[in-house]
């Protein structure tokens, strides 16, 4: 039996990299949830094959890889992230990865990068499999919707990488349900009295409907225009530039998520809900339209930049019903 290892904080994602592997390769199946937990495990030996994550807590998978070059440990990487930057790509290689597959991972892909880095053989007599236990892969709903939109963002961010010729630093998502008067208290918390731009874009497909907000710092938006190649002369100019970058992101975003739950999202024109605003001015229109809502918090930061996009999916309280039974589907 071949040491395996799968190293990722979702359960969801260890749970969809088990099923897509061949199921006739002899493998005992040893799960991480962060990096320093994966490197433990890799010297007590169980992990002569490791697949890899990038975007965890404690210890991320570009940590893993330097940490194993460091110390000499054998063990042979791949990589599945939902960061698919060209930059991320790159990284990995320099630091040993031998493959980069993309998340969620694919039954046909993941088999033929095995294959081809010589890790799997299918066997040349074709033998009954032997059903591969899913102990430990208990998957809950906020857990699920965090890996959904963790690739969801990994798209975005990799045409927002290609727009701005930066490295964009991935976190990873908070799936919350709020009262919508605490969302307005943990984003004044979190902001400080900044003062902010926003765009909105609404969206609305299957019964599932909400809206995505974009958080600009006005801190930031001189950093922005520059990495752009953008000289706005005033505050109508700067929106235009604010709305074309929040349409890549949010569009991006939402379509990466409509994929995975089977939806088809329509899309209003994104809008500047505010400029040069508090936070508290920005999030007080939704307070009129639902009492209770589901946001997915995502902040992007740009590598050498101190520039950071905080963006916001908030589906409506009665889209929960419907998306649940989508992201419940995923998990079976």
């Amino acid at each position: 039996m071949i040491p395996l290892l799968i190293c990722d904080d979702s359960a969801m994602a260890r749970k969809q990299l088990i099923r897509a592997l061949p199921a006739d390769w002899p493998v005992s199946i040893t799960q991480a949830t962060q990096g320093e937990e994966g490197l433990a495990a890799i010297r007590q030996g169980l992990g002569q094959v490791v697949l890899l994550d990038l975007t965890m807590p404690v210890m991320d998978g570009y940590q893993v890889l330097a940490q194993l070059r460091s110390e000499g440990l054998q063990c042979k990487v791949v990589v599945v992230s939902g960061d698919v930057q060209e930059e991320a790509l790159r990284r990995v290689q320099e630091l040993g990865a031998l493959g980069f597959i993309k998340k969620p991972a694919a039954p046909e892909e993941l088999r033929a990068t095995l294959m081809r880095l010589g890790l799997y053989h299918p066997p040349a007599i074709h033998e009954p499999p032997q059903p591969r236990s899913e102990l430990a892969l208990k998957v809950n709903f906020r857990d699920a919707l965090r890996e959904v939109s963790n690739v969801a963002m990994g798209r975005a961010a990799a045409l927002l990488a290609k727009v701005l010729k930066v490295f964009v630093r991935l976190p990873i998502p908070n799936v919350n349900i709020f009262e919508v008067s605490e969302l307005h208290m943990a984003l004044l918390d979190a902001q400080s009295g900044e003062r902010l731009s926003a765009v909105c874009q609404g969206f609305i497909g299957d019964a599932i409907a909400g809206e995505a907000l974009l958080l600009f710092h006005d801190s930031e938006t001189g950093d922005i225009a520059r990495l752009l190649g953008w000289q706005p002369q005033n505050d109508t100019e700067t929106s235009e530039m604010l709305l074309d970058l929040a349409s890549i992101l949010i569009g991006a975003c939402l379509s990466g998520i409509a994929e995975q739950i089977d939806v088809r999202f329509s899309q209003g024109h994104p809008q500047l809900l505010g400029q040069h605003a508090s936070i508290e001015q920005l999030i007080g229109l939704n307070q009129q339209r639902w009492k209770q809502t589901l946001a997915v918090e995502i902040s992007y930061s740009l590598e050498g930049h101190a520039v950071h996009f905080d963006l916001l999916l908030l589906f409506t309280e009665d889209s929960l019903a419907r998306l649940t039974k989508k992201i419940q589907y995923l998990m079976e």
